[in-house]
């Protein structure tokens, strides 16, 4: 017998990744994770809105408008990914007093601004701040790259910094934060690896049919291994953050709730700042 399967790799993973996208909202909704974790529920809302756009309105809609929106949707990303990453900070290092924050985030985001700065070209300010509709498309697509060049890089900074010191501040490997941030930095080091990969590709661009062709094919893999892990970071989600938390019971609704009061959760801190040295900006 044989199947006739008409889905390209393209589309299974559009569709996979789109299930799995819905399944982990359920899950944040359904085990209220989403009052924990609001930026992280908006950025899997936002990924979601951005495969639809991408797949029933990108040939649909006339150039200038459809690039306009593209790039309004990956800015806005851009936004989120960087409040994302001070939602985890904040639920990692909650008991970090105020010099470890200020050192913590001065060599992460120093680390993470240097790479955006010192990796890839800048182009001219004067094609850059135009005041045109094509220089403020420029903008834009200038904050979209090198913002998401910097939060990606932050991802994997703060990950590696919580595996380092996170069990100091409780924030162990069953933690919801330490799993979420896993997946993130995940996707983020893919991001980079497709980053350096194809840069190294195009350094010297194909002077033959066959070369051309193969660095498209190499493209599209890199983008089907992006999209692969993406899949394997919802799936990691949406089994990490159904189950609950060491030290937490469920509540009615399905959610957590702490077994004790203990002054060093974000909570406690926030009713009462008076009884830690807890992070800055709570």
């Amino acid at each position: 017998m044989h199947f006739n399967f008409r889905f390209t790799a393209v589309e299974t993973l559009w569709t996979l990744n789109f299930a799995a996208m819905l399944v982990l909202l359920v899950v944040l909704l359904g085990r209220e994770r989403i009052r924990r974790f609001p930026i992280f529920t908006s950025s899997i809302v936002l990924i979601g809105l951005n495969m639809l756009a991408q797949n029933l309105l990108a040939h649909r809609l006339a150039p200038l408008v459809s690039t306009t929106m593209f790039l309004v949707l990956a800015d806005l990303g851009v936004m989120i990914a960087l409040l994302l990453a001070i939602e985890l900070a904040r639920r990692a290092f909650s008991t970090a007093r105020w010099p470890a924050w200020v050192a913590g985030s001065l060599i992460l985001l120093g680390g993470a601004t240097a790479v955006m700065v010192f990796w890839g070209q800048w182009p001219a300010a004067k094609t850059v701040f135009d005041r045109s509709t094509l220089g403020h498309l420029r903008l834009m697509q200038l904050i979209e790259e090198k913002g998401d060049m910097f939060n990606e890089v932050l991802a994997v900074e703060l990950f590696a910094l919580v595996v380092v010191a996170g069990r100091l501040f409780k924030t162990g490997w069953r933690s919801h934060t330490q799993q979420i941030l896993a997946g993130v930095s995940a996707t983020s080091a893919m991001v980079i690896i497709e980053r350096v990969i194809w840069q190294a590709m195009t350094h010297n661009m194909p002077r033959t049919r066959e070369g051309y062709n193969h660095m498209i094919d190499l493209q599209s893999d890199l983008l089907n291994a992006n999209s692969m892990v993406l899949l394997a970071a919802m799936i990691w989600w949406i089994v990490c953050l159904w189950v609950d938390e060491p030290g937490t019971t469920p509540v009615a609704a399905g959610g957590d709730a702490p077994a004790n009061t203990a002054a060093d959760t974000p909570e406690r801190w926030l009713e009462n700042p008076s009884d830690t040295g807890a992070a800055p900006g709570a």
